[in-house]
């Protein structure tokens, strides 16, 4: 298979910093300097939280216009995706970053359970993060934590609310969400394939089903998201000491499969983005 394979990393969660792996990233230098270690070593999108002195995440636009100017500066072409998850803010604040303009943002478009709460995203915030994006030329990455958001994202694209190529990610793993299940994973697939046959697709795997996710998606000619938000060990008797060992772990993997590793231009093409500047 010779499709180049997009590599994401998703270099910072929202929540506190691991007591058990304290190579995950919290301020907006470690985040950049973090990010451009990954990016050499294989990424082309960086998936972006940003957090407060005291590491409870936030929406502040500010943060995410620093942390934009230091990737642009550090990190040529990598894809700028800003996360507008519930997690750092509420309503409205959760595109309060989207006037920046990055490359893409995250879009989930239905609520699910999370480990302790419910993930609300009501369609009038939906519909709202939606325009937004489509104002500032902003490409959605949808975020599926179940079937019904794939058909929801094929309606959205359908009737002009997602225009152009859909970008589609299945989130497994989830604690009371779509668990890690290679049959439901080859049906979202097929799914996607009949609904939006023109679709890019990828998935993210939670905790130790990282590195499963990344395999199916490159073996299936899918693209891969890895990184210390989701994931911080190597295995199981190994923290990961940074993003890009993750970065360098998936990059095996596509050797594995004979996947080359798509450069920035080229995931940029496959995803229909602007060149970068």
């Amino acid at each position: 298979m010779t499709r180049p394979c997009i590599i994401c990393v998703a270099i910072t969660g929202s929540v506190p910093r691991k007591a058990d792996n304290p190579a995950v990233p919290i301020t907006i230098a470690e985040q950049v300097e973090s990010t451009h270690e990954a990016f050499e070593a294989g990424a082309s999108i960086a998936h972006l939280h940003v957090r407060n002195d005291d590491e409870t995440p936030t929406s502040d636009p500010e943060k995410f216009a620093r942390l934009k100017e230091g990737l642009e500066k550090h990190c040529p072409g990598i894809i700028v995706q800003f996360s507008t998850g519930g997690r750092s803010g509420a309503g409205a604040a959760r595109g309060g970053m989207l006037p920046l303009g990055p490359d893409m943002a995250s879009l989930t478009v239905g609520s699910n359970n999370f480990p302790t709460r419910v993930y609300e995203n009501p369609p009038d915030l939906v519909d709202w993060l939606a325009a937004e994006m489509r104002t500032y030329q902003i490409k959605p990455e949808i975020e599926a934590f179940d079937l019904s958001h794939i058909f929801q994202a094929a309606a959205m694209n359908r009737d002009g609310r997602i225009p152009g190529q859909l970008y589609i990610q299945f989130v497994m793993g989830v604690k009371n969400a779509m668990p890690v299940d290679r049959e439901v994973f080859d049906f979202y697939v097929h799914t996607v394939k009949r609904l939006a046959p023109d679709a890019e697709w990828c998935a993210a795997g939670i905790g130790r089903h990282q590195i499963t996710l990344n395999e199916w998606c490159i073996a299936a000619g899918g693209h891969c998201r890895t990184g210390l938000e989701d994931n911080v060990r190597l295995d199981r008797d190994r923290l990961a000491p940074s993003n890009a060992a993750l970065v360098r772990r998936t990059v095996e993997l596509c050797g594995k499969f004979e996947r080359p590793v798509a450069t920035v231009a080229e995931a940029r093409a496959i995803l229909g983005l602007r060149p970068a500047a």
